[in-house]
């Protein structure tokens, strides 16, 4: 390799190595976050949300390890690696487009603006940068190099909140459900005693389960 060319894609070898070997790991964080889900049962009926808030995660991450495999490959020229690179970002922008009309047509959730800033807006943002920098690149322009690692840092970065957003929406929606499953049941009782004295107003007040009978008043006729 030229030695003009192979110092600037050098320096940066270890910040790669790095953002590139947490990338890789991460990609299967998604994979228990599609365990959990599977495990709740909330993946019935919700592929389309699935395939907007969940699969993306997963690109991105392989995304990150791409980027970082291309800037690490032995190039003999910039020219090289920024197109690998501008063609990696414009297949970013085309799946966010994708992605984003996902999110619009899916029922399964409705989405609040910090969903639509990392799920949509963040990662267009990111491999829009990855496109503009990967052309700069292909002009030998070693400035780029900071611009390209800001962005692969930040495709990693959406997918870990990506995936820790799922997990706790996931957890407070099976609390909130336990919750409602407890109410109902202490209600039924309840429920039962009432419909009991409804139909039968001189017993007085049904006993509730748990509870001791009221004792009875005697009458005039006792």
């Amino acid at each position: 390799m030229n030695e003009a060319v192979a110092a600037p894609l050098r320096v940066w070898e270890s910040f790669y190595i790095i953002v590139g070997s947490t990338a890789g790991a991460l990609t299967g964080l998604q994979f228990v976050v599609m365990t959990l889900i599977a495990e709740a049962g909330a993946a019935r009926g919700r592929k389309e949300s699935i395939a907007a808030f969940g699969t993306p995660n997963v690109v991105h991450f392989c995304s990150a390890l791409l980027v970082a495999a291309i800037l690490s490959a032995p190039w003999t020229g910039l020219r090289q690696a920024g197109v690998a690179v501008t063609a990696c970002g414009a297949l970013g922008v085309i799946y966010s487009l994708i992605v984003t009309r996902r999110a619009h047509r899916q029922r399964g959730y409705e989405p609040v603006f910090e969903d639509w800033l990392w799920h949509t807006i963040l990662p267009t943002l990111a491999y829009s940068t990855l496109l503009v920098t990967g052309a700069v690149l292909v002009r030998n322009s070693a400035d780029a190099l900071f611009f390209l690692g800001a962005a692969v840092l930040l495709l990693v970065f959406i997918g870990i909140h990506n995936a820790w957003d799922t997990v706790t929406y996931m957890t407070v929606q099976r609390d909130a459900a336990r919750e409602g499953s407890a109410v109902a049941a202490g209600a039924k009782p309840r429920a039962r005693a009432e419909a009991a004295r409804g139909s039968n107003p001189g017993a007085g007040p049904a006993p509730v389960a748990g509870e001791s009978p009221a004792p009875r008043t005697p009458g005039p006729s006792s």
